[in-house]
Order: C-alpha cells, then sequence, then structure tokens
C-alpha cells in the first residue's frame, strides 16, 4: 500500500458560539472524530453540503487551525511538533477566492516569488527563473510578471494562486474549493490544469469540494462528510457506482441532468439541515434518513470497511450480525 503523506487521527475542532444578550456561550462542534489518511501520489476529494467541517478540516491539515482533540500528523509527525515555515515548504494552500487571496498591491511576479524569499530558495536571479518557469507551467504568459491581480480575470488569478503553491515545489498541495468563484467556462480550464499538474510533478493534492461532477473527473478517492464526520470513503469509481450510505445515495441522486423533462431530482432529505449547535443524538443523520431505524437515534454508528471502503452506519452493522 501507498504510504500516507498527512494523516488526521479522531481530530476534533469546537468554536464557541456567542448566545447573545444574557445567554451562555453556546459550543459548535465543526468536526468530530475524523480520521482519514492521504496516501503520497492521490487525489482525495472531501465532499459534502456547506457547513460540514470540510474547509475547517483543510485548516487544520495546514496547520492555520489547532484540534480540539486528535491529531495530525505528516510523515508520522505531529504537525504541532513541526517548525512552521519548514511545514509551509511542504504543504501549501489553494484558497478558494482568487480575489481576496492575492495582496493587490504586489505584482504578479511578485506574489508567485514570495515563497521563496521567505524560505531563501534560491538567489535573485534564480528566483525570476523559477518564477518564469512556474507561469509557463500554468499557463499564465510571461507578460503578466509586472501586472497587478486587479487587471486580471478570475482564471488568471487562480492560476497566478496555483504558480504561488507550486513554485516552492512542495509534496502536498490542499485546494479549497478552488474553482466555486469562477465562471463555469473557466472551471474546467483550472481542474484540467490542476489534474495535468498532478500527473507532471507528482503531487498529491486534497480536494475540497461539493461540485461532485467535479470530483468525479478528478479524484482518485473520496471522502463523505455530514455534520462534521466522515460517513463513508472508498475509492471514486466504486463509490459513485454503489454508494453504501444513505447520505452519498441521496447526494449523488441530486445531480442535476440535462435530459429534458425529468426536472429536479428528489433527495427523500427535506428541507431541513440539522442545527450543528444542537446536533441529533446517535447518528446525526438519522433524523433526514429514509432507512433510519430505531438505534439509530440512540447509539452513533463506528465507521467499519465494507465494499472496498469504509462506511458508517448502522445498516451494515446490522447486516454484519
Amino acid at each position: 500500500m501507498t504510504p500516507a503523506v498527512m494523516e488526521v487521527r479522531n481530530v476534533e475542532r469546537h468554536f464557541l458560539i456567542d448566545g447573545g444578550l444574557f445567554r451562555a456561550k453556546r459550543v459548535l462542534h465543526a468536526v468530530n472524530g475524523v480520521s482519514l489518511a492521504v496516501r503520497k501520489g492521490e487525489i482525495l476529494a472531501l465532499v459534502g453540503e456547506s457547513g460540514c467541517g470540510k474547509s475547517t478540516l483543510s485548516r487544520m491539515m495546514l496547520g492555520l487551525l489547532p484540534p480540539t482533540n486528535g491529531e495530525v500528523q505528516f510523515e508520522g509527525v505531529p504537525i504541532g511538533d513541526l517548525d512552521r515555515i519548514a511545514m509551509a515548504r511542504r504543504v501549501q494552500p489553494v484558497f478558494q477566492d482568487p480575489y481576496s487571496s492575492l495582496n493587490p498591491r504586489k505584482t504578479v511576479g511578485a506574489i508567485i516569488g514570495l515563497p521563496l524569499k521567505v524560505h531563501h530558495v534560491c538567489t535573485a536571479q534564480e528566483r525570476r527563473a523559477r518564477i518564469l518557469e512556474t507561469m509557463d507551467r500554468v499557463g499564465l504568459a510571461r507578460r503578466f510578471h509586472d501586472v497587478y491581480p486587479n487587471q486580471l480575470s478570475g482564471g488568471q488569478r487562480q492560476r497566478v494562486a496555483i504558480a504561488r503553491a507550486l513554485v516552492i515545489r512542495p509534496e502536498l498541495v490542499i485546494c479549497d474549493e478552488p474553482t466555486s468563484a469562477l465562471d463555469v467556462s473557466v472551471q474546467s480550464q483550472i481542474l484540467n490544469l490542476l489534474q495535468d499538474l498532478q500527473r507532471e510533478l507528482g503531487l498529491t493534492l486534497v480536494l475540497i469540494s461539493h461540485n461532485l461532477a467535479v470530483v468525479q473527473h478528478m479524484a482518485t478517492r473520496v471522502a463523505v462528510m455530514y455534520l462534521g464526520r466522515i460517513v463513508e470513503q472508498g475509492d471514486t469509481a466504486s463509490l459513485f457506482r454503489c454508494p453504501q450510505h444513505p447520505y452519498t445515495q441521496a447526494l449523488l441522486a441530486s445531480i442535476l441532468t440535462p435530459e429534458p423533462g425529468l426536472g429536479v431530482p428528489e433527495t427523500n432529505l427535506g428541507a431541513a439541515f440539522s442545527n450543528p449547535l444542537n446536533p441529533p443524538s446517535g447518528c446525526t443523520f438519522h433524523p433526514r434518513c429514509p432507512r433510519a431505524m430505531p438505534v439509530c437515534s440512540e447509539t452513533a454508528p463506528r465507521s467499519q470497511f465494507h465494499n472496498r471502503g469504509t462506511v458508517a452506519c448502522h445498516l451494515y452493522h446490522a447486516a454484519d450480525l
């Protein structure tokens, strides 16, 4: 089996939420007992509805947020024990919004070259050559070296963000919704670029997305999150062909198709999303699950191997008894 570059072990992240005047603060369990491994050379996708904890988990994997409980390890070492500069050199982010993640007062060349300067990777002359080489690699014309972000389109800005992440030649890149702020016509260009770069450079990618078409196109393995927990993991082909968890089945059933007359898909989940400040007992998905059993409201299911992946659902526990 390919070795894990990063491991997340039973990680939790809680936030205190102000309850308002004369009310006590409440605890929001944004991530609640997540465990997963990111293996060298793969594209691991994290999917789920907005608010399920994907971005919070990615920030803990980057070392930007400390876990409340649990541990994130990079090549077997807890990231809290690693030097932040050394960690940043090996793990880089591509954030969601290229309009706010780039410094408007810096030129494109200065933005891309900043990691090289911070990490003292090469001389000033070598730095310019590395910047231009990286711009070529991500499809940015060299004439953009001395322009500012506000002179670029959204797709060009996202290419700058990708170039900034890659110029330091990291081992792992974490992409948080890298195309959600872009026009549909540009999204495929950026996704194909990321896929090509992953193959050429042997990168390991973590892709945070709620777009299942993007995930099916790019990912080698998928982890499905619901209300702070991972409910199913598996290789992309198996998960899309035969989803096990009722939530994964509902997600895949929600994909719109261009076929006339089909209308909006019916997922049978209802319109309400469970309140993360007051999560349901037992399995947090049971109030929306069309296959819920009495045990689902009483006991949280444990994750277990099933059909070339893992699933956390009492349906499969019951089948194994």
